[in-house]
């Protein structure tokens, strides 16, 4: 529930009174106040999420209302009671008209966005750099990604194109500083090498799309949800949309300088990847909860936008991964060097002559019309086996290269295969 204070002026507030009694308001009171304007009718109530919509339409028929709501969830229950368990579960979602004006009143200080998102993308650039982690998370807990995403699906659902202007907007210029200052800072320290972490966000998964549809679809459940009955913090997904965008936004701007092309293509393919995914995901999610022009008390909405939305992202979708399957292996390297380890395991285990120890598989940076794959395999010759290491190795090399050959990865693979012996036994010579 919502505690609302409705200011009318002298001799509404019976009115008001009763329109909020007839939505089914708890502990109402009324009293008369002054303000700048003159005397005041002043009513308190606590009125249901699923009610406050139509509260706001009745109160359209008094001149000069004015509404205030506290954002805090009130828990109304009667004491001493079988009935305090059940209450306490019933737990509603917010109305359609909080998580309008809440998406309203995030598209304002651009100053503290701007200084967010400067602030995000230099710890980006070092977490790169660095190869830390830790810098990276830090960057995704400030980076300001997860406001201008819930904006464009909030607006695709509610069909407002205004705020749907404003949010792409703010997108837009948060990915352009971040790539732009991890460029600078890449250019201005004469960075000339390709870090282990550049090639690490470079990798795409063949289930990429996953990530940016249950980023954007917990970020809108976050908002649909009382904080009460919200299981996890806006911090969380937060973090989550803001590591599906952060990351290949600045490796973009590093890879940029230093020319390497071909993680410029994986991180764009990443970012479009990403704002698609989201939009998608939270707009069926706010759709699925009643956002829509039809249920706020906000003419602005327009019907065609949702449709169109929708039918924009799904072709958008079926064609980045169109152009992620097509274009195997480059944008999915991460799947491709597990399967790549699965088939070397399967040679080795093949093998009458070793054990198999450890095996590695990963791509290495990307170049232009070649796609090397570096295989590191550990084996333990196998008791009274008197074949030589060298042998071993040139046969399990040639094995290797061929079955990845012909299983299509489409790669130049490199494959460097130690024989381990183990210890003398004790006593032996």
């Amino acid at each position: 529930m919502r505690q609302l204070i409705i200011q009318v002026p002298r001799g509404e507030g019976q009115r008001a009174f009763a329109i909020v009694q007839t939505c089914q308001g708890a502990n109402l009171m009324q009293f008369q106040a002054e303000d700048e304007d003159g005397p005041t009718d002043v009513v308190l109530a606590h009125v249901s999420n699923r009610q406050l919509d139509d509260v706001l339409k009745a109160l359209e028929d008094i001149p000069e209302a004015r509404v205030a709501t506290i954002p805090q969830d009130v828990f109304i229950f009667r004491p001493a009671t079988t009935e305090m368990p059940q209450q306490a579960r019933e737990v509603e979602e917010r109305s359609v008209v909080e998580i309008y004006l809440e998406g309203l009143q995030s598209i304002s200080s651009w100053r503290g966005f701007l200084g967010y998102t400067v602030a995000a993308a230099l710890l980006v650039w070092i977490g790169l750099f660095t190869n830390s982690i830790i810098l990276l998370i830090g960057a995704m807990l400030i980076a300001p990604y997860a406001g201008p995403a819930m904006n464009v699906a909030i607006a695709s659902a509610r069909g407002d194109s205004m705020l749907l202007r404003h949010a792409v907007l703010r997108y837009f210029v948060a990915l352009v500083i971040t790539i732009v200052i991890a460029g600078a800072a890449t250019l201005l320290l004469q960075q000339e090498i390709i870090t282990p972490q550049m090639i690490n966000t470079s990798q795409v998964s063949a289930v990429a799309a996953l990530q940016p549809l249950i980023a954007g679809a917990g970020g809108a459940l976050t908002l649909v949800q009382s904080s009460r009955s919200s299981l996890v913090s806006g911090t969380a997904t937060g973090v989550l949309v803001a590591a599906s965008l952060a990351p290949p936004a600045g490796m973009i701007g590093m890879a940029s300088v230093l020319g390497e092309w071909g993680m410029v293509r994986a991180g764009v393919f990443l970012v479009l990847l990403q704002l698609v995914g989201i939009n998608l995901a939270g707009m069926i999610v706010f759709r699925l909860y009643k956002l829509s022009p039809q249920r706020s008390r906000y003419d602005r909405g327009r019907r065609w936008l949702f449709p169109v939305s929708l039918g924009v992202s799904i072709v958008l979708m079926a064609g980045l991964l169109v152009w992620q399957f097509v274009n195997a292996p480059d944008l999915q390297r991460s799947s491709r060097s597990q399967q790549a380890s699965a088939e070397i395991r399967e040679v080795i285990d093949d093998s009458p002559l070793v054990d198999l120890v450890e095996v590695a598989a990963r791509f290495t940076r990307a170049e232009e019309g070649q796609n090397t794959l570096l295989g590191v395999v550990y084996v333990q010759r196998r008791a009274h086996v008197t074949t030589s290491a060298e042998d071993i190795r040139a046969q399990l090399t040639r094995a290797i290269q061929g079955r990845l050959l012909e299983a299509g990865f489409n790669v130049t693979p490199l494959i460097d295969v130690s024989v381990l012996d183990p210890p003398p036994a004790a006593g032996s010579e």
